[in-house]
């Protein structure tokens, strides 16, 4: 029989596992008689790990919530993700920069050598992506009172500040035209009379979603009678949260494909509003990397095809003509004219004589 104290981890390791362990199955996993289980249970209890017993025909045992945190198991792999995503949390937007740091502190120094050492080679700095203002942060207290309604299905009341004109300046030069557009008409309503308070915003939560370093969150409006995105560092709740209710059923079947819709500007249908067609004389391999979303074929060693989608069709145009190729336009007859346009734009730019 292994000794108590590494008798003990492994009981606390299945414990973890899975949310209900019949005694005699945890018995027969650490090899041991279902007494020593029941005295193991006592000795975690005591330990202060809120362990529960239940009972009926596979009465076992179950490792509850409690009103402290006492000392947690992970294995390996377990401690190097929540070492990685401890270190890239500042840059989430969540407000929990700080409290991130001190947490990755005090996991690191209950670990042992081996894996402090792997930490410690693991170094990680969270970059955001360039804007000329920095993305907003929201308050943690707002994020939990926001994911808590979503979980409980219970209707959300809220106050929703107007963008600043600053903020929608920003929100337009980071984000295609008619997304930019989809978003503002979904997310800055509510601004309402200046000179009067807006009434609250009455909501059905659905999703708790990042996208371009915010928060937003993914909602049916109770009033307006459809679904809208809501900026969460613009949002304030109001308490207490309203009836509960049943989840409808999300436009594109999931949250992803909704809200990429919503930022691309698309009808719904979750796919570029502006999709086109070209062959670049330029080898497959070298288009694909930079391609992103767009799909690439191999034509031969220099030719490929490329398909690729757009906010606009002159968007489309002048993105294809990134790649620094020559092009033949497979289709549609939008994308050609656009070309023809950005070639009337970039000619007219040009200086006499040039």
């Amino acid at each position: 029989m292994p000794k108590t104290s590494a008798r003990l981890l492994s009981l606390l390791s299945l414990l973890q596992a899975r949310r209900d362990w019949p005694g005699a199955l945890l018995a027969e996993r650490l090899d041991i008689s279902p007494r020593t289980v029941r005295r193991d249970v006592d000795r975690l209890r005591e330990l202060g790990y809120p362990i529960v017993a239940f009972k009926g025909p596979d009465g076992g045992y179950r490792l509850d919530a409690g009103t402290e945190l006492p000392p947690l198991l992970f294995d390996d792999e377990q401690a190097v993700a929540l070492a990685v995503a401890l270190q890239i949390a500042t840059a989430s937007g969540a407000g929990i920069g700080e409290a991130s740091v001190r947490a990755l502190a005090t996991v690191r120094q209950v670990m042992p050598a081996r894996l402090r050492h792997r930490i410690d080679t693991l170094q990680v700095t969270a970059v955001e992506r360039p804007t000329s203002r920095q993305a907003p942060q929201v308050d943690s207290g707002v994020l939990l009172t926001l994911g808590a309604a979503v979980h409980a299905c219970e209707v959300l009341r809220f106050d929703y500040a107007p963008a600043s004109p600053a903020a929608s300046a920003d929100a337009a030069a980071s984000t295609p035209a008619s997304a930019s557009s989809s978003s503002s008409s979904s997310s800055s309503e509510g601004g309402g009379d200046r000179l009067s308070p807006a009434p609250p915003r009455r909501v059905e939560p659905h999703h708790l979603v990042t996208w371009g370093g915010r928060w937003y969150l993914v909602a049916w409006d109770l009033d307006r009678e459809d679904w809208r995105t809501f900026r969460a560092d613009r949002i304030t709740p109001r308490i207490p949260t309203g009836p509960r209710f049943v989840p409808r059923e999300l436009p594109g079947g999931d949250v992803a494909t909704f809200v990429a819709a919503k930022f691309r500007g698309a009808d719904g249908s979750g796919d570029w509003p502006c999709r086109g067609e070209v062959i670049l004389a330029k080898p497959a391999s070298g288009v694909a990397q930079y391609a992103h979303e767009g799909v690439v074929e191999a034509l031969g060693p220099e030719r490929c095809r490329l398909t690729l989608g757009s906010w606009s069709w002159v968007g489309l145009a002048a993105s294809i003509g990134r790649f620094d190729a020559d092009i033949e336009v497979v289709g549609p007859a939008e994308l050609k004219d656009a070309f023809a346009q950005l070639a009337r734009r970039y000619t007219d730019a040009t200086p006499d004589g040039a």
